[in-house]
């Protein structure tokens, strides 16, 4: 068994490159410096004096413009992560294939999860919502229209609030996701918190599990605003069933221990 399947602990987590705990890091960057021993004598000190890493080594260096250098560079780095101290996410959440995620929600709720979503306000941005919604997904994963226990409706682009919300009412929602692609002058801060506004005025605060997702959406963001879950990129589809299915088992039917079950 090699190393790296031996190793159980979070506590000191470092870069790896040929072998487990080496720190081997790979960089990249310009500087607006011409092509030359100074610029490369920058780019050193540059990563070894203040970026703390160490031995580095410069394994390509190009021209771009006059007075510009492109650089590639490995190094070391000497620091390690507390994975055990970090503020995990959703850690009540396991991962789950989408085998898996039929499976449990046909023992655990027995009844198909009815989940809708758009991209809201005046974001035209549809490819993230897409991909976790439609069947064909992305990356070889589908997307929840081809789950066996989802009911997926995929409302599109530039849907108002209230239009998403009216049709979350009508198909019974359990479950409503917001892509927010869209950022300039924080409006995908207006949307994702005017949504939450109308749900809780609608009273419908506890019956909706609220998600949203985007490339600058982090879950710490999204429970800030009120969402029960934010999702960013590196999602796959399967990651916001698992979620969406135990979130809503949790809340159903509350399970005797804290453990999911095995499948």
């Amino acid at each position: 068994m090699s190393s790296v399947a031996q190793r159980a602990s979070l506590d000191a987590v470092r870069p790896y490159g040929d072998h487990l705990d080496d720190g081997l890091v790979q960089l990249s960057f310009t500087l607006p410096v011409d092509h030359g021993p100074l610029a490369r004598e920058a780019a050193l000190a540059l990563v070894r004096d203040k970026m703390g890493l160490i031995k580095p080594e410069i394994v390509h260096a190009k021209p771009l413009t006059p007075g510009y250098t492109y650089f590639v560079l490995f190094a070391q780095c000497q620091h390690a992560v507390d994975c055990d101290r970090l503020a995990a996410v959703r850690t009540a959440t396991r991962a789950m294939s989408e085998e898996e995620v039929d499976a449990f929600v046909a023992e655990r709720l027995g009844r198909p999860i009815v989940v809708i979503g758009a991209s809201t306000g005046t974001d035209t941005h549809s490819v993230g919502i897409d991909s976790i919604l439609n069947l064909k997904g992305f990356d070889g994963r589908h997307g929840l229209e081809a789950y066996h226990w989802f009911r997926a409706h995929n409302l599109g682009s530039q849907v108002p609030n209230t239009a998403l919300l009216a049709k979350a009412f009508d198909v019974e929602a359990d479950a409503i996701l917001v892509s927010q692609t869209v950022t300039q002058q924080g409006l995908h801060l207006h949307n994702l918190t005017e949504l939450v506004e109308l749900v809780e005025a609608e009273g419908k605060r506890r019956d909706l599990l609220l998600v949203c997702g985007g490339p600058r959406i982090t879950d710490e963001l999204a429970k800030e605003l009120g969402f029960d879950a934010g999702f960013s990129k590196g999602t796959y589809p399967n990651d916001v069933a698992a979620f969406i299915a135990q979130e809503l088992a949790a809340r159903e039917r509350p399970p005797v221990d804290a453990a999911a079950p095995e499948l």
